[in-house]
This record gives structure tokens, sequence and C-alpha cells, in this order.
């Protein structure tokens, strides 16, 4: 299902087109000519942040790499990270050192002076990136010990693909393998906008929830096996 596809079903489905009259265009002249556009990205877009924190799906990894700094006890987080999935250095061979997830206070502890370096053994999430004196958006993990060298660090982290509104060609990894999920949790956004009925919001929401544990069962199910350590899937079949 395409970003259009999905646009149409949602307006035909709730026989609604969504006009945006409570707001002007850009040269502030009268009501935006875009019918209904914005509202109902807000709809997929929150349909999708729903469904991706409930579901583990591949689409959701992302892996990128970086560099420490030598006696920087601070590695800058992606700006579109959200949490980490696992943390490598790679030492002077090409060897990789996955990290440990640990509190702040527990580096604190094991490492009260700064200024102990090495090869970090463990991170932990430290909190927002201070960039000349601002304290930004951004998040940062504090390493220990202190990398004594400029090592290579592979992160594979969990972040929020691009959504479906805004994806060049109008797909995305959820509307091509999966669009029910999308289509239904749009909907369920849309339908407690508009205050519908109440048993046709348990309806969308039914349909919704459906389409979820079927997703769940592909995403952390079918794609975390397979035939040869798993077995085949089979229904039993009583004599």
């Amino acid at each position: 299902m395409t970003y259009t596809e999905l646009f149409i079903a949602v307006k035909n489905y709730l026989q609604n087109d969504f006009p945006t009259n409570t707001w002007t265009d850009v040269a502030g002249t009268g009501p935006d000519p875009s019918t209904g556009a914005e509202q109902i990205d807000t709809f997929i877009t929150q349909a999708e942040e729903r469904i991706y924190n409930t579901v583990q799906i591949p689409a959701l990894r992302k892996n990128v790499t970086g560099v420490t700094a030598d006696g920087n006890k601070y590695l800058s987080c992606p700006t579109d990270f959200l949490s980490v999935f696992s943390i490598a250095v790679i030492d002077g061979d090409g060897n990789y050192e996955y990290l440990l997830n640990k509190d702040v206070n527990f580096i604190r502890a094991a490492y009260p002076n700064p200024n102990t370096e090495g090869l970090p053994k463990y991170y932990a999430l430290f909190g927002p990136t201070v960039a000349s004196g601002i304290i930004t958006d951004e998040l940062s993990f504090i390493l220990g010990p202190t990398p004594d060298a400029a090592y290579d660090v592979e992160l594979h982290y969990y972040y929020y693909p691009e959504s479906i509104t805004v994806a060049a060609d109008g797909r995305t990894w959820l509307g091509d393998n999966y669009s029910p999920v999308l289509l239904y949790g749009t909907l369920v956004e849309a339908y407690t906008f508009l205050k519908g009925e109440q048993d046709m919001t348990a309806q969308y929401e039914k349909k919704y929830q459906e389409a979820l544990g079927q997703l769940n069962r592909l995403g952390t199910g079918l794609e975390r096996g397979d035939a040869y350590r798993d077995g085949q899937a089979k229904i039993k079949v009583n004599p």
C-alpha cells in the first residue's frame, strides 16, 4: 500500500475529506487547498509510532559507525537514536569488543577517576549532548573506562524509519509488507479525532489489534527463526 492508496482509503472508509478550513495557506489568504492532507498525515504518523513501539520488526534496526576520541569518555548518539541493540568497540587488531550496558552510577563507581583510560568495556545512556555549552535534544553515551585511543565503534540501534507520509516514492517497508496494520491503525486515530460512534471505534480497534497480532507473529516470530533450527510449522493432526 502506497501513501496515496492509504490516503484515499482513509477518506473512503470514513467518508470524510477532512477539510482543512480551520487554518490558512502559506500565503495566509485563505483555506489550505490540500484537502485533509495535514490532518490525515498526523493520523498516519501517530499510527506508525504506535506500531513501531509495539512490534520489533527488522525495519526498525539501523547500523552506523563512529569513532571515539582519545581521553573523551562521552560518545554522541545519532540524531534519530531511540535505543540500543548493541555497541561494539573495534580494537587495533580489528577485534570486536561488545560493550555491556550499565547504569551511569556503575561506571562512576567502577572508574571513579575519569583519567583511567583503556579499551572501553561498558556504556551507559548518559543524557543530552552539550554542544558549545548548549544542551541539545540529542543523547550521548558515557564509556568506561575512558578510551585511550581513537577506536572505531559500531552501533546497532532502534529508530523510527522514514514515515510513509514523507517517503519520496510514497512507500515504506510496513506499507509494502503488511499494510492492514497501518490502515487500521490510521483509522483508529482518525475515527478518534472524529469522535465517532463507540461501536465503530471498537470495531476498528479490534481489526487493528488483529492486524498487530499478525505482524507480531512475523516480526518477533517467523523472522527470528528458521526451519533448520526450529523445524517447520505444522498443525497437529489427530489420528
